[in-house]
């Protein structure tokens, strides 16, 4: 370690001097945390940090960290080493993490096939070795770091387990990283645990110490399907949020019904408390979808905050979930949206009509925004990216607030009308329907 050399030299000579002098001026000048996961019964663990029991109660994403403390979070995770040297108010993310006193469980992304990475190719797989061990060499004295997550579904979001080459790599990379850095944990992170995954995983990446699950609906069963399939190492539920656009009905066009804010405040609510009560001691912590937006099948899905910044009741179901209490204000509490239009097919140039129904806790006043969007046509896999559809401002021919009327576009095809309330504190809710123009 850093420190090691430093303490071999003369606090008064030169060579002490420059090489405290590069330390501070590069950010390096830290000592680590000791992480260590503790069995403490059969099929119950413990994860410590410098001895104190921790238990993730995190988030994927580093939006608006300052707001993750307040709500009772401690921890974060990341996808890819670059978010490393992300700074936020000048400093590098670590940096800000731990002046915040979060632990982040840093990512160090994985070649997926369906991207074009090939696991039979040696030169491909060396270069990918040797980022590893850089990576982990760079950043493993950093006091932030909760542990390594090696890897994000890489296996394929649709795959069941079976490419064996896959896991022995990853076996392959986690050594090298423990070779590197003993004093955290290595965690890799699949996509829920179905087919042979858990039974390939056991079978041929014995180096793993904690097994990541992105798991949506099925979320609050993970522990105890792992206990049925032989698991006997932790794990951690590293995506959970609503249910996914595959998990809902559809219209008879095919369009995924999304749930509304308030649903899915229940749904993030209901999955923390039953992970940890039916985790079976398995369960080292969670970390909830997503801290942030994203364009996923709509603009609205995933994201816990809308892409204007305010956050949505997810946080607050967060916040009440991490320590009892909801936020001091609270976002506005959508109770329906209806229309005639709602999973129907209408004609073109039609005016319709929706109205919705929201309450405020505190009676601020509120913001409510009318948007009609195409439906979505560049659906990818995995949370690849996706570009937004185009929205339509010129249909909305009449906003009363709670109810509007809208045209029905003139082209033929799929259509969502949205609704967004805003309080003037930070706090929205969002829903949608899908409507097909015939």
């Amino acid at each position: 370690m850093k420190q090691n050399l430093l303490h071999r030299l003369s606090p008064r000579s030169s060579v002490f001097s420059l090489a405290i002098a590069a330390l501070m001026s590069a950010g390096t000048l830290f000592a680590g945390s000791d992480v260590k996961i503790e069995k403490t019964a059969p099929h119950k663990f413990e994860l410590r940090v410098d001895g104190q029991p921790f238990f993730a109660n995190g988030v994927g994403g580093y939006n608006n960290l300052p707001m993750l403390k307040k709500m009772g979070g401690n921890c974060f995770r990341t996808w890819g080493i670059e978010s490393l040297e992300e700074r936020i108010d000048g400093k590098p993310l670590l940096d800000y993490a731990e002046s915040l006193g979060l632990k982040v469980v840093v990512g160090i992304w994985i070649g997926h096939e369906r991207h074009g990475f090939d696991y039979t190719d040696e030169k491909q797989l060396r270069k990918q070795r040797k980022d590893v061990e850089n990576a982990v060499r760079k950043y493993k004295d950093h006091p932030a770091i909760l542990m390594w997550g090696l890897g994000n579904e890489m296996e394929g979001p649709i795959s069941d387990g079976s490419e064996i080459r896959i896991w022995k790599e990853l076996n392959r990379l986690a050594k090298i990283v423990k070779d590197e850095d003993p004093d955290h944990p290595v965690m890799t992170v699949i996509a829920g645990i179905g087919g042979h995954k858990v039974k390939n995983i056991i079978e041929y990446y014995p180096e793993i110490d904690v097994l990541g699950v992105n798991a949506y609906a099925s979320a609050p069963g993970v522990g105890g399907g792992l206990v049925e399939q032989g698991w006997e190492k932790p794990f951690m539920l590293t995506e959970f949020g609503p249910s996914g656009h595959w998990e809902v009905g559809h219209t008879s066009w095919g369009a995924p019904i999304e749930p509304t804010s308030r649903e899915k405040a229940a749904s993030y609510f209901a999955t923390q408390k039953r992970v940890i009560e039916e985790g079976q001691g398995l369960c080292l912590g969670s970390f909830a979808f997503l801290w942030s937006h994203k364009q996923e099948t709509t603009a609205t899905w995933y994201g816990m905050f809308l892409p204007s910044g305010e956050k949505l009741g997810s946080v607050d179901a967060m916040s009440y979930a991490w320590n009892g209490e909801f936020p001091d204000n609270r976002s506005p509490k959508l109770i329906s949206l209806s229309s005639p239009a709602d999973q129907k097919r209408v004609k073109r140039n039609s005016v319709q009509k929706a109205q919705v129904e929201v309450r405020d806790a505190e009676g601020d006043p509120l913001k409510i925004e009318w948007v009609v969007t195409a439906e979505s046509t560049d659906r990818q896999t995995g949370g690849d990216h996706e570009t937004t559809p185009p929205s339509f401002p010129n249909l909305i021919k009449r906003n009363g607030g709670e109810s509007v009327e809208f045209r029905a576009p003139s082209k033929s095809g799929p259509y969502r009308l949205f609704v967004y309330i805003r309080d003037n504190a930070g706090g929205a809710a969002t829903a949608n329907f899908p409507f097909y123009v015939e």
